[in-house]
């Protein structure tokens, strides 16, 4: 019988009101044991009425009328990018722990700012959820355990910008080693997508505009491949190639040698409920590769999708931050993971190599085996039906 990690409700706040805070909303309908959403901060009137209507919790129009009705564990802040900065100095001068959304900062003025916030006592980690996808995370299990040798090569096709380069480092095991960067566009013409308002209502093709860049860190390569059109695209699917010395991961399969003569070839295998003629209501368990498990859903009987499930585990690892535990995202390596999406597109725009230089940060980086906090046990029981939850 699994172990159930009893832990205790988290409140959270929210500062902004666009798309992405709906993700934490989402979490917290299906997870209203775990955590508790207390309130919005949003300078729009309008919106604010609309977000009581919608959410059922109260708008403020600022952080002290926030905190006058209920100080939460921590504070989601969720807002344009060129406002971030502005908004942890708010956050941090009112003294309450940040989870922020991806960057920390739009340039790197504003991430050498925003590194100056922690001699200030800022508490402050980074909602970089694609390490927690359960497929990601798995894949991330696999290279931690080593079963495939050391990585000497993470070509990923997957996310943008500071997401693929938190992934890369993690895979490749990079802090801050020094590294070239080579990039090019490729723009050719694709069927639109759907959008995040639904599908879409007719044919017709979009500019896709793909990066592709080689970040050569020396004894390791990080290859970055990506455009926008793919997060909503019906026919660009995520690709991932990460090259061991003893192994490969190629998107879902893992092929290794477990003798002299002996390759196999193995599967991560998403194990789900809700299927077919399974009545346990429709989740996730967990992604197993041949007979062992190497990802279990810390949210299981949860209906969420892997994004939401992601954006649930950077809640927990926050909630256990603000209550004493580690660092598991931090301004830091955020502030790295941005710094070399900046190179990369610089390298890009100009068809120059680009070279690294050491930054102020780089003394706070984590150790790449600790980014993203020790793998969470359940810690939500698996439920049935029967109460009518799922």
């Amino acid at each position: 019988m699994n172990e159930i990690i009893e832990t205790p409700e988290y409140s959270f706040a929210v500062v902004g009101a666009g798309w992405r805070t709906l993700f934490y909303r989402r979490v917290a309908a299906a997870l209203g044991e775990r955590f508790h959403l207390t309130g919005v901060v949003t300078r729009s009137p309008a919106r604010a009425a609309e977000v009581e209507a919608a959410w059922g919790v109260a708008a403020y129009p600022n952080v002290h009328a926030l905190v006058e009705a209920h100080r939460p564990d921590f504070v989601v802040l969720s807002v344009p990018r060129d406002a971030t900065v502005a908004w942890l100095e708010t956050l941090t001068d009112a003294g309450l722990p940040v989870l922020c959304e991806t960057p920390p900062a739009g340039d790197l003025d504003g991430l050498q700012r925003v590194g100056g916030l922690i001699a200030r006592g800022a508490r402050v980690q980074v909602a970089e959820q694609y390490q927690y996808q359960p497929l990601h995370a798995a894949r991330l299990a696999v290279t931690d355990g080593g079963l495939i040798g050391d990585v000497s090569m993470a070509s990923l096709a997957v996310c943008h910008d500071y997401h693929a380069f938190s992934l890369m480092r993690r895979h490749l095991r990079i802090s801050d080693e020094p590294a070239t960067i080579r990039a090019t566009v490729v723009r050719s013409s694709v069927e639109a997508g759907f959008t995040t308002s639904g599908p879409r209502r007719e044919r017709g093709t979009v500019e896709e505009t793909r990066t592709v860049g080689f970040v050569d860190f020396g004894d390791r390569l990080g290859v970055y491949d990506f455009a926008g059109e793919q997060y909503f695209s019906y026919i660009r699917v995520p690709r991932v190639d990460l090259r061991g010395g003893s192994g490969e991961i190629a998107d879902r399969d893992v092929r290794r040698l477990t003798g002299l003569d002996e390759p196999t070839t193995q599967e991560l295998r998403r194990e789900q409920t809700g299927s077919e003629g399974d009545l346990g209501g429709y989740s996730l368990r967990g992604i197993s590769l041949g007979d062992r498990w190497v990802y279990r859903n810390p949210f299981a009987g949860a209906r969420l999708s892997d994004d939401e499930i992601a954006v649930a585990t950077s809640m927990e690892h926050m909630g256990r931050y603000t209550r004493g535990g580690p660092s598991f995202y931090g301004l830091a390596d955020a502030s790295q993971d941005h710094y070399l999406s900046l190179l990369l597109h610089q390298a890009a725009a100009t068809g120059e190599l680009v070279r690294t230089e050491p930054q102020p940060w780089a003394d706070a980086l984590l150790d790449p085996a600790a980014v993203g906090g020790s793998p969470l046990g359940l810690v939500v029981e698996d439920r049935g039906t029967s109460a009518g939850r799922l």
